[in-house]
């Protein structure tokens, strides 16, 4: 995987996309459901040849780029979004130590990916699947994320479902952003460059 700010920009925006994807389902129980196709396809691209190619286009990375540029702020959402992430890269660092988790989510991801040939991607039984990945491999590790939103929303199953696949997403970006050599320090020191390359982004899109 190449190193660059461009690489990690996309990682970024991966993370980004699934985490305003979480807050989007938790308060409304829909989303946009080309974004969250991006997001789940994500999960099962496993091999890539390049950074981008985990979501496709630089187009389908159009919520995380957004929510790169303007969701992260001090407002109540964005301050919502920012612990999403932190929490997020928090629980890749902990599965990244645990050879066990990471051979186990290797072993689950090989068996959604041929549940493909069976189920559509959105399909609600796919969707659950990708859930139960989260809950048995990814929650034990802990700590848990806690998801906020509209009560009545978060009660619904198929609204649990689409958020455990999502924080799921987010992982999977959380690794791919490790794998193109983002940092902690890169989040402090180098987020006005990601976010002046994510406009470029936009821009062009």
């Amino acid at each position: 995987m190449a190193n660059t700010l461009y690489d990690r920009t996309i990682a970024f925006a991966g993370i980004c996309q699934a985490v305003a994807l979480v807050q989007k389902v938790a308060k409304d129980g829909y989303c946009d459901s080309d974004a969250l196709t991006t997001s789940l396809k994500a999960v099962l691209n496993t091999n890539p040849a390049n950074t981008l190619e985990v979501f496709g286009h630089e187009s389908d990375l159009k919520l995380g780029l957004e929510c790169l540029v303007n969701g992260i702020d001090s407002t109540p959402a964005g301050s919502e979004v920012t612990r999403y992430i932190i929490s997020l890269m928090a629980l890749e660092r902990k599965l990244a130590g645990r050879r066990d988790a990471m051979a186990q989510l290797g072993d689950r991801l090989q068996m959604l990916e041929r549940q493909l040939d069976h189920y559509e991607l959105l399909d609600e039984q796919m969707i659950s699947n990708l859930a139960s990945v989260y809950l048995d491999v990814i929650s034990p590790i802990g700590p848990r994320i806690q998801v906020t939103g509209t009560p009545a929303m978060l009660q619904q199953t198929t609204t649990q479902h689409k958020v455990r696949a999502l924080l799921l997403s987010g992982i999977r970006s959380a690794v791919l952003w490790r794998q193109v050599g983002g940092k902690r320090r890169h989040l402090v020191f180098g987020r006005k460059k990601m976010i002046e390359q994510a406009q470029i982004l936009l821009a062009r899109i």
